[in-house]
């Protein structure tokens, strides 16, 4: 078995997916003709969006994401986090956290995307096996 998708819940799904496209380079899979729901690219797992007004047409009820109090996070990783929250800071990221050198030896910065989630933008973890 293997992860296949991960989908965010958002007002705007083009807005979301034009948003990672700028700041993190991700390519476009597709956006559905009803703008209902679209995937990006990020290597064997699909990063997705729908609409939140199409998951309550589902019958469900999508929350609200809270980066104060995230119950998750998606991260890039990059050889050059300054450089990355700088792109996104450009693309009116909301910073959450500056670069930082952490104790197991890796980069990190986070920032909220356009719809409030909380992203982390890493190195890859020095060390690591």
């Amino acid at each position: 078995m293997q992860l296949k998708y991960a989908i965010l819940y958002v007002d705007d799904v083009t807005r979301s997916i034009e948003f990672y496209e700028q700041v993190f380079g991700l390519e476009r899979i597709m956006i559905h003709e009803s703008g209902d729901y679209g995937e990006l690219d990020t290597g064997s797992t699909t990063l997705s969006f729908s609409s939140r007004r199409l998951m309550t047409n589902l019958g469900k009820s999508p929350g609200t994401p809270d980066p104060a109090s995230p119950v998750f996070e998606i991260a890039f990783e990059t050889q050059d986090v300054a450089a990355a929250l700088e792109k996104a800071r450009a693309a009116g990221a909301s910073v959450v956290q500056e670069v930082r050198e952490e104790a197991w030896g890796q980069t990190t910065a986070y920032i909220v995307d356009n719809s409030g989630y909380l992203v982390e933008i890493c190195s890859p973890v020095h060390g690591a096996s």
